[in-house]
């Protein structure tokens, strides 16, 4: 028995030319999350990451802030899919920097009709495995932790992988896990109880690390 937290990164570099780093927030909201456990006394017994720089990266601040040193096992099924790949299926022109709410809106309009098409098979982005193999590399973490975790186990992943996680233990249609996908919060935790027959979902998507006033400019989406 035991309980898996699947956090998802810290605020990345959206819009930036390379997305893939934490902004300074997303610094801040990862070492408040470790300072979180480390006051609620939480200490964890194994440790999943992704093998991209923001969920290294947010790993690296929760041990900063929960002063605790526990090597992760890097687990590329974990990977966030590649947002560009999936919009240029359903729109093949490049797009602006989404530096204005009306940019923004239309990016993940977009992002919405890509993954849709991806997840029920219909188109297959540039460079990317099928939704199939995605949700394999999700799944096969889930897995590993209830075949060989017990305890508490830390997750840290993106939107996409988690998001697929929740909705493979829910048996949600496609159109659901999107939604899903795009309601997670950075830092935000999601929990599932474990055995080593099933995962169930407790928690989703909650940032009780930021709950307190002086954190409320804190809690971003990117």
């Amino acid at each position: 028995m035991g309980t898996l937290y699947l956090v998802r990164h810290g605020q990345a570099s959206f819009g930036a030319d390379d997305y893939d780093q934490l902004s300074p927030l997303g610094h801040q909201q990862s070492v408040r999350l470790g300072a979180y456990f480390r006051e609620k006394g939480l200490r964890f017994d194994s440790v999943l990451t992704g093998t991209l720089r923001r969920q290294q990266q947010t790993y690296a601040g929760i041990q900063e802030g929960g002063a605790f040193d526990l090597e992760a096992l890097q687990w590329p099924g974990l990977n966030e899919f590649d947002s560009e790949a999936v919009i240029a299926t359903v729109h093949p022109y490049k797009l602006e920097k989404p530096d204005s709410p009306e940019r923004y809106r239309q990016h993940f309009r977009l992002l919405r009709d890509g993954l849709t098409q991806w997840m029920n098979g219909v188109v297959n982005p540039k460079g990317m495995p099928t939704y199939r193999e995605f949700r394999h590399g999700v799944t096969s973490a889930l897995d590993h932790v209830r075949k060989n975790c017990d305890g508490n186990v830390l997750l840290v992943s993106s939107g996409g992988p988690i998001a697929t996680a929740v909705g493979h233990v829910l048996g949600t249609a496609p159109e659901t896990t999107i939604e899903l996908n795009m309601r997670i919060r950075n830092s935000a935790i999601t929990e599932f109880a474990f055995n080593p027959k099933r995962h169930t979902l407790v928690t989703y998507n909650t940032l009780p690390h930021l709950e307190h006033a002086d954190h409320a400019s804190w809690i971003s989406f990117t």
